[in-house]
Order: structure tokens, then sequence, then C-alpha cells
């Protein structure tokens, strides 16, 4: 680390987004997912700095833009997190969207402005409003997503046979009724759903391998998805939490999982392309997602989901390593 790293903070529904805007050394040409190697094999030590303590904590999540390499896109973005690095990321595509705005790196064009961001998944194109000249709601529409593993069920220690199935939304994720576990939101504490959706996670990665038509990079199981399990169309909001990477808990609907609760929907005729759905957060916050269109990825009937929701600046900081200091590699406390 040659300077100081310079970001800029903000939050989607409550879930973090550090910014970084300098202080990384420029990358190698070459694919999205190549660049992402790189920046893992070789630059971890950066991202351990910005996201862990003392600079960040145990659920901070980062995104560093970087040059790219797919025709039409604006810009091109690496995610990060407290386990690595991810492959798309909803809530982070909606602050991204109003900070291209924002930052002038796209132009308005009359009410509204299209921002194309190449994510580790593929494009991702989001759609910003612009009220009173400022950039204000975001949506996205997502790369295909589809219903990998339906009614998959393994024994889960003292919980017994659970009953899951595992879709793809940018990511891949686990998706399971919380009530299986005894679990209800409102009542229950945050940590029971994290021991619960983290055991499902573990053994979902033993147990199934996956696949993804795109890239072997993309085929690994990012986290699991706990439900309300209103998954039936409903005026009524559905509620969820997302705990991914190393126990890590969204405090937004979670975008990519939005994604991928609407492709199983769909999959399962639960939902109608059209149809409008709001999902709700542990901490309450709200993200509406629809399916945008019928599509198919590889062998696999697919969709494009639409989300949308609203971020909001937090801060701007320069973080510096101080020469002596013994902890200014960054640490964790589990």
């Amino acid at each position: 680390m040659s300077g100081p790293l310079t970001v800029i903070d903000m939050h989607t529904g409550g879930e973090p987004l550090r910014i970084i805007t300098s202080g990384y050394p420029e990358l190698p040409a070459g694919t999205i997912l190549q660049k992402r190697a790189h920046v893992r094999d070789n630059l971890d030590h950066l991202r351990k700095i910005l996201m862990f303590e003392p600079r960040g904590h145990f659920d901070m999540y980062g995104a560093l833009l970087v040059e790219p390499d797919l025709p039409g896109a604006d810009l091109a973005v690496l995610f990060m997190h407290n386990e690595g690095y991810s492959t798309m990321c909803g809530h982070a595509i909606i602050a991204l969207g109003r900070y291209a705005v924002d930052q002038g790196l796209v132009e308005p064009d009359g009410d509204r402005a299209t921002v194309n961001i190449e994510c580790p998944c593929g494009l991702v194109r989001a759609e910003v409003a612009i009220r009173d000249g400022k950039a204000a709601d975001v949506s996205f529409e997502s790369v295909p997503s589809f219903l990998f593993a339906r009614n998959q069920t393994l024994a889960l220690g003292n919980w017994g046979k659970i009953s899951f199935d595992i879709a793809y939304g940018g990511a891949f994720y686990a998706l399971a009724d919380a009530r299986q576990f005894g679990l209800r939101f409102g009542r229950d504490p945050v940590a029971a759903f994290v021991d619960a959706a983290d055991q499902l996670t573990r053994a979902a990665q033993a147990a199934i391998p996956l696949s993804h038509p795109g890239a072997e990079d993309l085929a690994f199981l990012y986290g699991s998805i706990l439900t309300d399990g209103n998954d039936a169309y409903s005026d009524r909001p559905t509620r969820n939490v997302c705990v991914f990477a190393d126990r890590q808990v969204d405090r937004s609907p979670t975008g990519s999982g939005v994604t991928a609760r609407l492709a199983a929907m769909q999959a399962r005729g639960q939902i109608a392309a059209g149809q409008t759905r709001i999902f709700e957060s542990i901490v309450g916050s709200r993200f509406s997602g629809s399916v945008a269109s019928l599509t198919s990825c590889g062998p696999h009937p697919a969709i494009t989901a639409r989300v949308s929701g609203r971020a909001f600046y937090s801060g701007k900081a320069e973080f510096i390593l101080e020469e002596g200091d013994p902890l200014a590699a960054g640490f964790l406390v589990r």
C-alpha cells in the first residue's frame, strides 16, 4: 500500500457499501473474472484493511470499480465482504446506480438515467429515476436467473429434516422457510437465524454440487435465505434474512437474493410476469421485485428480475496504515 485508501460510504436498506475511490494499484487487462482472480490472489490484504476492524466491521461490504471489459458497460465492479469476493450484489448495484449519476459517470436522459454495470456474473442494467435534478430510486434488471434444485432435503442437527430449494440470482442461494427451524420474524433473535442459515449453507455445500452454464467461477453456494414462507403471490410483504459468506448478515432484503426468490417463485407458478412483490429485510427495509422477462440460461428455464430500492450516502473517509501499528492489517472479533 503506497498511499491512502479513500472511500465513499453508502447504504441501501441499511446494508453498507464502501465504494473504493483510490488507493488500489492499476489492475491488469482482462475479463472481469480474471480481474476478480487477480485481486483475490494478489491484493487481498487491501480488502482486509477496508472490510475488517478497526476501519470496518464483520458485516462490512465493499465495491471496487475497475475498467470494464464488456462492450456497452459504463463501469465494472468487484464486490468484497468478510470472506472474499462475490459475483453479484443487488444492494450495491442500487447504490452504484445513484453514485454513477451523482459523480457524472453517466448523464441523465430527462427524468432517468441508464447505467450499465459489468459484474462478475454479467452485465446488469440499472435505471435511475431523476427527481428535482437529483438521482433517487434505482431499479435493476438482473442477469438470467433460475431455480437450480427443487425440494431438496437434508437432516440438520436438532432441527431434523429441512426442505429447501437452491436458486441462482447472480449468485446461488439455498432458500428455506424459517418456520422449519422453529423461527419467527419479530420474535426470535437474529443470532438464531444466523446459526440455522449457516448450518444449511454448510450442509448444502457439502451435499449438492452446483454448476453454471456461463462459468465455473460462478458455481458456488454463496449463502442461505430464510423466509417467512409467504411465497405465493400476495399483496402482503414477504420477509427474509440472507446469511452469506462467513455468517455475514445482510441488513437489506438482498437484491440478488430477491432475484433468486423470484426465479424460484416463478418456476413454482407462484408469481407471473408483471406481478410485483414487496420483500422486507430483518431491519424492516424493503425492495420491490417482479419478473421482468422469461428467458433461459443454458438448460435452465430462467427469468430476469426487476428489483427496486433506494440508496443513501453515509460518509467518506481516507484510511492509512501508520508505521508500527501491529493491528494495521485488520482483524475480526467473532
